[in-house]
């Protein structure tokens, strides 16, 4: 008898984040997509370690909301759109 097996199927077991952890990342990864100036910053500043933010932008913004207001305040001083910028 032939087992099969789906090649596509991976074997892991990740475990899902709770809901107000991806609504971070999922915020985060969004804003960062449209203030920094496309796909390939965010992604480069999102998973980057950042001494001033303690971690990976991107982890520090999933894990708390003070985390994602920090990387949020980051990303703005950050901003490629003229006038995004805030202070403070």
């Amino acid at each position: 008898m032939i087992t099969r097996s789906n090649p596509f199927r991976r074997n892991r077991t990740v475990t899902p984040l709770p809901p107000q952890e991806a609504q971070r990342q999922g915020a985060i990864s969004a804003l960062a997509f449209q203030l920094l100036g496309g796909r390939e910053p965010a992604l480069d500043f999102l998973n980057t370690e950042n001494a001033l933010l303690g971690g990976r932008p991107i982890a520090v913004a999933t894990r708390s909301k003070a985390g994602y207001v920090s990387v949020e305040r980051e990303i703005r001083s950050r901003s490629v759109i003229p006038g995004d910028r805030h202070d403070g």
